[in-house]
């Protein structure tokens, strides 16, 4: 495989397979630590992708786990970026899981996370801008730009006595 060159076609990523047994918690559904790494491991393909260099995690948003995913469901994990700043990125990652017989996958889970790009040395480098086209991709960039000011927002609310 060949990292696509046009930048619009670099700013997705798409992974699908199966759940297995390993992922599965006691109540017989996938477990949400197991769907968290595979949610973190598409979103770092995506921002690598864009930026062309390592990548680490900042802070992941809004997490919602609607249904569950059972094991043998199909899973699809897609990431697209959203925003980006100096060295950051905003990366939308939609999960939508259901048995590959009938063919239609619901969607199970979405969040934000911001990545930023960093060099050997684990220093942050600059990243190439996303610029939003579609009506879709506006709003994506809105929404994460809002999460980011509530997430903001909360941080401030944290008392200084608490450990950091």
């Amino acid at each position: 495989m060949t990292t696509p060159q046009n930048p619009n076609e670099r700013s997705e990523v798409t992974f699908r397979f199966l759940a297995e047994p390993a992922a599965v918690n006691f109540g017989g559904k996938v477990h949400g630590g197991s769907l968290m790494k595979w949610i973190d491991e598409v979103a770092y393909a995506c921002a690598a992708t864009w930026s062309g260099r390592y990548c680490v995690t900042v802070s992941v948003g809004n997490i919602r786990f609607r249904r569950p995913i059972l094991v043998g469901n199909l899973v699809e994990l897609r990431a697209r970026i959203v925003a980006t700043g100096r060295t950051s990125m905003h990366i939308h990652v939609s999960v939508h899981a259901g048995d590959p017989k009938w063919g239609e996958l619901r969607q199970t889970t979405d969040c934000l996370m911001v990545f930023v790009a960093v060099d050997e040395s684990n220093h942050p480098v600059g990243i190439p801008s996303f610029e939003p086209k579609t009506d879709e991709q506006k709003a994506l960039a809105k929404y994460a730009m809002d999460v980011k000011a509530a997430l903001d927002a909360i941080v401030e609310l944290k008392p200084e006595n608490v450990a950091s």
